[in-house]
C-alpha cells in the first residue's frame, strides 16, 4: 500500500481498445496518478499521446519495475487471470478489465492471492459510474417506483459486419457475453441482488460470425425477474434500462455518452464532460409521466476511488467478491445455455454472506 499522499505510478498493460480508449484517459484526468510505464507493442501511439512513456514489450520488465505502484490489465480476456496473478506476485495493486477472469475457480484464486500479497484488486466495473445507470439506481433507492418487480437492461449496437479482432473471433473469453455481459450483469446485481436462478440463450446471428453476437438472460429472484440483453442488430436501439414495480414504472432510453466523448477525444472533465440530456421518465400508478434530468456520469470516480483505496483512506470501490459474484453469473448462463436448463450460482454460503455484506457497505 503507497503512502496516504504519495502519487500513484501506474503501469498500464496493453494499449488496444480498452486501453487506449478508456484506461489511459481516465488515468491521466485524476490527480494523484502517473501514467508513465506501458508494456505494448503499440510505442508509436503511446508516445503520440504520452511523449514521455517509458515502454516495454514485455510484462514481466513492468511488473518488475519498483517504481509502479499500481498494475492496471487491459489485455484480451485470456490473458487476464495470468498477468494479474503475476502482477500480484509481483506485488502491485491491480485493476483488471472486465471479465474479471474466464471461470470461477481462476477468480477465486486472485482474491485469495491478494488477500495472501496484501494488495488492492479491483475490476474496471466503470458503467456504475454511467449516467444511465446512476439515473435508474436514484430512482429506486428514493422509492419512485416502489419494490421493483422487473427489471430489464440493454446493451445494443448496430454492427452487421463481423470484424477480424480477437472480441470477435471463437477464442477463450470471445463474444458479446464475455463483452457487455459483465457491464450487465453489475448493473443487476447491484439493484436486484442475487438471483436464485439463471436462464440464458446464446446465439451468433450475423453472416461469418465466430463467436456469440447475440445474448438474452433472464435471472431469477423468486418471483421478480430481470432480463438482461445484447445483439449486434439494433439499429435505432430501444430502452437503455426499464423497471416496473409496486409503485410505477421507470425508463431510460438514452445510453451515457462518456464512451462516445472519449472517441472524439474529449479530456475527462472538459465542459460537457458525462452531461446526459435524456432525462428519466417516470410512469406513476395514475398513468402520469415525468421527466426527472439524468443524473451526470463521471468513470474518472472509478480511478478516484481507487486512489484512494491503495492508499488506505476508503474501501475498494468494486470489491473482490462483487467481481466473483459477476462471474458466477456469467458462468450460469454459459451453462445454461448449452445445458437448455435454468442454473444456480455456484457460490458458497460465505461467499454469498461477504456478497451481502459488501453491497449494505456501499
Amino acid at each position: 500500500m503507497a503512502p496516504a499522499s504519495e502519487t500513484l505510478k501506474v503501469g498500464l498493460l496493453g494499449y488496444g481498445y480498452a486501453g487506449a480508449t478508456f484506461h489511459a484517459p481516465l488515468i491521466a484526468a485524476v490527480d494523484g496518478f502517473a501514467l508513465g510505464h506501458f508494456a505494448s507493442r503499440s510505442a508509436e501511439k503511446i508516445l503520440a499521446r504520452f511523449p514521455e512513456a517509458v515502454i516495454v514489450d514485455d510484462h514481466q520488465a513492468l511488473l518488475g519495475n519498483a517504481e509502479v505502484d499500481l498494475v492496471v490489465i487491459a489485455t484480451p480476456n485470456d490473458t487476464h487471470f495470468p498477468l494479474a496473478q503475476a502482477a500480484l506476485r509481483a506485488g502491485k495493486n491491480v485493476v483488471v478489465d472486465k471479465p474479471f477472469t474466464l471461470d470461477l475457480e481462476e477468480a477465486r484464486t486472485l482474491i485469495a492471492l491478494a488477500e495472501d500479497v496484501g494488495c488492492q484488486l479491483t475490476v474496471f466495473h466503470n458503467r456504475r459510474w454511467d449516467s444511465d445507470f446512476r439515473s435508474v439506481r436514484k430512482a429506486i433507492d428514493a422509492g419512485l417506483v416502489g419494490d421493483p418487480a422487473h427489471l430489464e437492461i440493454h446493451f445494443d449496437r448496430f454492427r452487421p459486419e463481423v470484424r477480424d479482432r480477437w472480441r470477435e473471433n471463437d477464442g477463450p473469453g470471445a463474444g458479446i457475453w464475455f463483452d457487455l455481459g459483465p457491464h450487465l450483469v453489475d448493473h443487476a446485481l447491484l439493484l436486484m441482488g442475487l438471483p436464485d436462478r439463471v436462464t440464458a440463450s446464446l446465439a451468433l446471428q450475423r453472416e461469418g460470425a465466430r463467436s456469440t453476437d447475440w445474448a438474452h438472460v433472464i435471472l431469477e429472484f423468486g418471483d421478480r425477474r430481470a432480463i438482461l440483453h445484447a445483439s449486434m442488430l439494433v439499429a435505432g436501439g430501444v430502452p437503455r434500462f426499464v423497471v416496473h414495480g409496486t409503485g410505477g414504472s421507470a425508463v431510460k432510453y438514452g445510453m451515457d455518452v462518456q464512451e462516445r466523448q472519449l472517441l472524439a477525444g474529449m479530456t475527462p472533465g472538459a465542459p460537457g464532460w458525462g452531461e446526459d440530456i435524456d432525462p428519466l421518465v417516470l410512469h406513476d400508478s395514475e398513468g402520469h409521466a415525468s421527466r426527472l434530468p439524468a443524473e451526470p456520469g463521471d468513470q474518472r470516480e472509478f480511478y478516484r476511488l481507487v486512489g484512494d483505496a491503495v492508499r488506505g483512506r476508503a474501501a475498494n470501490p468494486v470489491p473482490p467478491i462483487q467481481s466473483l459474484a459477476v462471474m458466477a453469473v456469467i458462468e450460469a448462463a454459459e451453462r445454461s445455455a448449452a445445458e437448455g436448463r435454468g442454473v444456480e450460482l455456484s457460490l458458497t454460503e460465505a461467499e454469498r454472506v461477504a456478497w451481502i455484506a459488501s453491497r449494505h457497505g456501499q
